[in-house]
């Protein structure tokens, strides 16, 4: 293998255990929005406190039918 594929090849391997690790933090920090939502926080505070949008929280977590 020459100097560049195997730099290339390492910075890929990288980047998709990167991607990885966000995706599932992604999905966790999500999961929390909706439990949270769903006890009656309020997306203004969430995304406070996340460094989100309000109305991206509010998306994510819209309020639970009655």
């Amino acid at each position: 293998m020459t100097d560049a594929e195997t730099e290339i090849r390492q910075a890929a391997k990288k980047r998709e255990r990167s991607k990885a690790a966000f995706e599932r933090d992604d999905a966790a920090l999500r999961a929390l929005f909706v439990e949270w939502r769903a006890k009656d926080v309020g997306p203004s505070d969430m995304a406070r406190w996340s460094g989100m949008t309000r109305e991206w929280v509010a998306k994510i977590a819209p309020l639970p039918k009655s």
